[in-house]
């Protein structure tokens, strides 16, 4: 089956289960007397598109899903995320939401054939992403691009959404802004170096390398987690003469503890446990750390210019006439370094919410003094309710629901990890609808009472509306 047979059974699956049904959601108007929209999502990457169908699926059709990044760039596939092959195992669904010609083993197999997918290893990145463009064709997800959403300001009824192109109003808002949605980039701390102040030989690893430059060149990485080996994977591949990987552990970590997390009854039922118990799993889980996939080391270790020196952290790193690092053991000079450390997770960094990014409640408020110091990062994630929305004291506040990494501590990994993205869209997209009826209730029931479609019209019992008489 081609590519274009399988977009038409696809979209036949999609109307055999009255996709897209009609929306119900009552229109209303903003404050500026424009339509007010149901929902934005922002952020238009795997966990952004896949909440955008969901909302579809459930008849909230009044909805944007808004990316800054052109089509094809939208969240990490194609852009910082470096990997040949992804992690996760092939048969995995999500993106499709149930729909089987919109699985990835579908269009693996009309793109490359049934054998091709039987010897397949693990998918690789690059038709990931051309996957995830197929399904928001196919399906017709609204995704924008080129529009980056600068500030949201929280009023009782709706939120205020200003974006580089216009400004409009919202009664919810997803923020579906992957790794990086709950809070930026992470950088130790170190004794003088200014990450805001790098030259141009120091990266992190989610910026936009040219790897090519590094063709003969020294570099250093520092951590030791997945992307750390993907870059270096890069950067030897493209021809550096030394790659060197500088670890605080002592060996890498050897079990995913995450990994034992993907299946049905934790993904459904972890957001129901008491606190104590979400956070003991969690702080647990981040504690081991991932190890990095076998793949990615085995990418680096057949290259005789790759190294690691474990137990050897980074205390500084100088820019001069040369690139010096400082470690707890000794000074090396490169051409260039990466610094593999990920994201980290802190409301205080996210621009978008400033207005009322100090009201939201933490986790920090739901455990002990010692724990918060014990586990500092995850005292910072959001404490969320049932459906992704932010909780604090403030009016608003659970208008904007956290659809990304942040969400972890409240429902699991069910927003970035290919696993949860099912459960999790759908329980998003479920709570918003929730949600949108509640507020209308007083409406639909006038639409209730309203509400006369004659069933009986062409029976010899049919009794016309004023001739009827109560039961």
């Amino acid at each position: 089956m081609s590519l274009d047979k399988l977009s038409s059974l696809a979209r036949h699956e999609l109307a055999q289960l009255n996709f897209p049904p009609a929306n119900w959601v009552p229109p209303s108007s903003g404050p500026d007397g424009r339509p007010l929209l149901d929902a934005l999502v922002v952020g238009g990457g795997m966990c952004g598109q896949t909440a955008a169908f969901a909302l579809m699926r459930e008849g909230v059709r009044n909805i944007r899903c808004l990316d800054r990044e052109p089509r094809g760039r939208e969240g990490p596939w194609a852009t910082y995320a470096r990997m040949e092959i992804l992690r996760s195992p092939k048969h995995l669904t999500g993106p499709d939401l149930g729909v089987a010609a919109l699985t990835y083993r579908a269009w693996h197999e009309a793109k490359y054939g049934l054998d091709h997918w039987e010897k397949l290893h693990k998918i690789a990145r690059l038709d990931w992403a051309a996957y995830l463009l197929w399904v928001r064709d196919t399906a017709g997800i609204p995704v924008e691009n080129d529009v980056e959403v600068v500030s949201l300001n929280l009023k009782k009824e709706f939120i205020e959404v200003k974006t580089t192109t216009s400004s409009f109003h919202a009664k919810k808002v997803v923020l579906a802004l992957g790794r990086e949605g709950s809070g930026a980039l992470r950088w130790p701390e170190f004794e003088t170096f200014n990450p805001d102040n790098r030259g141009a030989r120091v990266f992190h690893s989610a910026d936009d390398i040219d790897f090519k430059a590094l063709k003969g060149k020294r570099v250093g990485i520092l951590g030791a987690g997945s992307s750390a080996f993907d870059n270096a994977g890069e950067a030897l591949e493209a021809g550096a003469a030394e790659v060197t990987m500088f670890a605080r552990r002592p060996q890498l970590p050897q079990v995913n503890k995450s990994k034992w997390t993907a299946f049905a009854g934790f993904q459904h039922g972890y957001a129901a446990l008491d606190d104590a118990s979400r956070w003991r799993f969690y702080t647990y889980i981040f504690s081991e750390q991932v190890p990095p996939p076998y793949e990615s080391v085995l990418r680096c270790e057949k290259n005789k210019g790759f190294s690691i020196r474990f137990s050897e952290g980074w205390k500084d790193i100088e820019e001069d006439d040369e690139l010096r690092i400082t470690t707890s053991k000794a000074r090396y000079i490169f051409d260039a370094v990466i610094v593999c450390t990920g994201f980290d997770v802190n409301l205080m960094d996210r621009p978008e919410i400033t207005t009322f990014r100090d009201v939201i409640d933490t986790w920090r408020s739901h455990i002990s003094t010692e724990e918060a110091e014990k586990f500092p990062e995850e005292a910072r994630f959001p404490y969320l309710g049932d459906a992704f929305q932010l909780q604090g004291k403030a009016g608003g506040l659970q208008r904007v629901h956290v659809f990304n990494w942040g969400c972890t501590l409240s429902h699991g990994a069910l927003a970035g990890d290919i696993p949860g993205i099912e459960i999790g869209a759908n329980r998003l997209a479920q709570g918003i609808a929730r949600d949108l009826f509640l507020e209308d209730a007083d409406l639909h029931y006038r639409k209730l009472l309203a509400h006369n479609e004659d069933e009986l019209k062409p029976t010899q019992y049919f009794v016309s509306l004023s001739s009827r008489r109560p039961a």
